[in-house]
């Protein structure tokens, strides 16, 4: 049977090789691209194409990518299987009719994408990627274009194009000296078939996340364009009181997002300054006016306490915090199921757990959400505790660094 995926949906591979298949209403060039974690190519040989068919498990032949997935050597973490419009049509363009679409195939496994249709003067188009997501090998239906031929793709995964009157090279400067400087065929091919468009290249969607569970100190980045009007980020403390004992016991627990907005950021450098400013019961903030963070309310039982970011764009950092009121006794946060949970309500959702049983603490910082990182928003797990009885709050400074129980005291009454 096959699967039908929508774009940014994602499915997990059974079988330990994958065959992706590509159909257009245009003749196509098909081609694969190798990428690190930093989401670059290694070197030139990570763009695997018709006059340099394989590569480290990843093989093209005509319009057809095979990859065996047991070869694919750890520094790749993703596939990007790319269409682009035949390089001897370099007037032509996607449209509603010609639009590429692709059949996956993995074991018993078989899956179809068409994305929706290109109406932007696009030239050439990443289909699907096939990416790792620990240790387990997944496919996304990504559909993302450029107009800007190759050399539009190619700069974004690491191909400096100098000038228009220079062929594209790899940016080696991570790479070994063997490897400086080398271009390929299909870097020359991607000179060759760039035609600059009249109007500028459309904003490109953001590739989603997914799901992503953080471990014990680590971190994930959402892609995506802060500057975009409609983009909410949502951040969430979610608890379900642990036990029946201890939910009796109580389980009232209280989010807080401590924040610095972004024209108050300073260099790792600089001695920061520290900002008190927190949203929480007592101060439920604005979506329409500074700071563009709002509270929902105040949960009294298990449940979820969510805060609303808008304007990303003026946003530096903001730190997910979690308060257990005195009157809730001892226990630690990870007793009563409580875990931060950030979402773009645009397929990316990362979750923080908690992985520590400290129990005589009223405070915990859980993850840090970074809105200066370049390409999107960070999220990192922090996992900091307050001194045992300490009911000083937290306190972010300007440069994203915070510390515990050095902030005021606020008694919640009931």
């Amino acid at each position: 049977m096959t699967t039908f995926l929508s774009k940014g949906a994602n499915a997990p591979l059974h079988g330990p090789q994958c065959r992706v298949s590509v159909l257009a209403g245009v003749p196509v060039d098909v081609s694969a691209v190798l990428l690190g974690p930093d989401g670059k190519v290694r070197s030139d040989h990570d763009l695997v194409f018709y006059n340099h068919p394989a590569q480290d498990g990843v093989a093209v032949a005509g319009s057809v990518v095979t990859a065996d997935l047991t070869r694919v050597p750890p520094s790749v973490q993703r596939v990007a299987v790319v269409a682009s419009i035949d390089v001897d049509h370099p007037h032509a363009r996607f449209d509603a009719h010609s639009t590429p679409r692709a059949n996956i195939a993995s074991g018993s496994q078989e899956f179809m994408f068409a994305p929706p249709p290109m109406t932007h003067g696009e030239t050439v188009v990443i289909l699907a990627e096939l990416y790792r997501r620990q240790d387990v090998w997944k496919v996304r239906a990504v559909g993302q274009g450029w107009s800007n031929g190759l050399a539009g793709l190619a700069a974004d995964f690491g191909i400096v194009v100098d000038d228009p009157g220079t062929a594209p090279t790899i940016d080696t400067s991570a790479t070994s000296p063997a490897s400086a400087h080398v271009s390929t065929p299909l870097v020359q091919e991607t000179r060759r078939s760039f035609t600059p468009p009249a109007l500028p290249s459309p904003a490109q969607p953001a590739r989603p996340l997914g799901k992503v569970a953080l471990t014990k100190g680590g971190q994930a980045t959402i892609n995506m364009r802060k500057e975009d009007p409609g983009l909410v980020i949502t951040a969430s403390l979610e608890w379900n009181g642990g036990s029946r004992a201890r939910r009796r016991a109580g389980a009232d627990l209280d989010l807080y997002a401590l924040y610095v907005p972004r024209a108050s950021v300073t260099p790792k450098g600089p001695r920061p300054t520290k900002s008190e400013d927190a949203i929480y019961y007592r101060n439920l903030g604005s979506v329409s006016a500074p700071p563009f963070i709002a509270l929902d309310g105040d949960a009294r039982t298990p449940g979820r306490e969510t805060i609303t970011i808008h304007r990303p764009d003026l946003q530096g950092y903001v730190l997910i915090c979690a308060y257990s009121a005195v009157e809730n006794g001892t226990g630690s946060f990870k007793s009563y199921g409580a875990r931060a949970v950030v979402t773009d309500g645009r397929g990316s959702t990362v979750t923080a757990p908690l992985y520590s049983d400290r129990n005589l603490s009223y405070w915990v910082a859980i993850a840090l959400i970074d809105f200066t990182a370049p390409d999107g928003v960070q999220i990192r797990h922090v996992e900091k505790y307050s001194g045992n009885h300490q009911e000083a709050r937290p306190v972010l400074y300007s440069n994203g660094n915070f510390c515990m129980s050095v902030g005021p005291v606020e008694f919640k009454t009931r």
